[in-house]
């Protein structure tokens, strides 16, 4: 069961210089629940919150908060890990000691394969975790994690997760699944090195084959439906600073008709608050799109069945739904908060 209290959580963000960091301060500064007690970031130890992240500088709850080095952090409830891949194996002995529970949001402890492991997060193989990591969906895991360290999905496995889980838990479609997924720029973090204008105007390829969110895929769909995919996994660039779009196509089994598809969808998010199935699409502003998730913690999920083929398109904002929201969604279900504490439901505009 999930934890219940009343006295408010103190929360510790690391790593709290980046977009994803930034993003989960802006939120929990409006969470009922939650203190925030510890905010570190190497390079900007000393700085007011206010300096680096300047669209908090005028609320009222950063008034007085730093960054500080990590060898700082106090004991704390909850620290979320927004370290870039990659960094955190190495301090996690320190947040292990000093939190009683550590949500991390990026990749470093997401898949179980030891190839696939050596192979997209090699320095997660050189420095295993002293526990487990639980892999947690807040729509789909069924039980608060055993474990008090918490991995939740990449933003393009997470939107692939939505658009695929009804149709695989229902087993109405074969196994051949085709996936193209396209991302806003802070997908790669503020560090990235592009330049504006050669993303500005643009929309490119990121990668083909071979992306790191793939082997996600195939074990959290494989754990929670139990499909065994034959999944091809394409990524896109966009030029938009955020957001995610994702476009699933399958073939149906035989036999298999539109009103199943429609009702295995309906099913699978009654009563999940923050995953919409969008009704009937018949024109194309009926399906999911950026302009209608940005901003909130909604993904937005449609599915177009035609002559046995579906198509499934889901859309999400990747620092919010896909990675800090995702992350406050799943505190407070642990938790025993309302689950929508501190989250917003309405996209923003233009």
């Amino acid at each position: 069961m999930a934890e219940t209290r009343l006295e408010k959580l103190r929360v510790a963000v690391v790593g709290a210089s980046g977009y994803t960091g930034g993003e989960v301060i802006r939120l929990l500064l409006e969470h009922p629940h939650v203190e925030l007690a510890f905010l570190s970031a190497e390079r900007s130890a000393g700085a007011q919150v206010g300096a680096v992240h300047p669209w908090l500088r005028n609320h009222p709850g950063a008034a007085g908060l730093k960054f500080r080095p990590l060898s700082e952090l106090p004991d704390v409830d909850v620290a979320f890990s927004c370290l870039p891949t990659g960094a955190l194996p190495e301090r996690l002995p320190l947040l292990a000691e000093r939190a009683k529970r550590v949500l991390n949001i990026a990749g470093d402890f997401r898949l179980r394969d030891p190839h696939e492991i050596a192979t997209h997060y090699p320095n997660t193989a050189a420095h295993p975790p002293q526990e487990p990591f639980a892999y947690y969906v807040p729509e789909l895991s069924t039980a608060v994690p055993g474990s008090r360290f918490v991995n939740l999905p990449g933003c393009m496995a997470v939107t692939t997760i939505y658009a695929l889980h009804p149709l695989l838990a229902a087993d109405l479609a074969a196994t051949r699944v085709i996936v193209d997924a396209k991302t806003g720029s802070t997908g790669g973090g503020r560090g990235g090195n592009e330049p504006p204008a050669e993303r500005a105007g643009n929309f490119r390829v990121h990668k083909l084959h071979g992306h790191r969110h793939a082997p996600e895929i195939h074990q959290a769909l494989g754990e929670f439906t139990g499909a065994s995919l034959d999944l091809q996994f394409s990524t896109h660039s966009l030029d938009v600073p955020r957001g995610i779009m994702v476009t699933a196509y399958a073939r149906l089994k035989p036999g298999v008709e539109p009103l199943d598809v429609k009702r295995a969808y309906a099913k699978a998010y009654v009563g999940k608050p923050f995953v919409r199935v969008r009704p009937a699409p018949k024109t194309p502003q009926d399906f999911p799109m950026l302009k209608a998730v940005i901003g909130s913690n909604v993904a937005e999920v449609a599915v177009s069945v035609r002559d046995g083929e579906c198509v499934v398109v889901a859309a999400l904002d990747n620092l919010i739904k896909g990675a800090a929201g995702q992350a406050i969604q799943a505190m407070n279900l642990i938790s025993g908060f309302d689950e929508a504490a501190g989250l917003p439901r309405t996209a923003v505009s233009p």
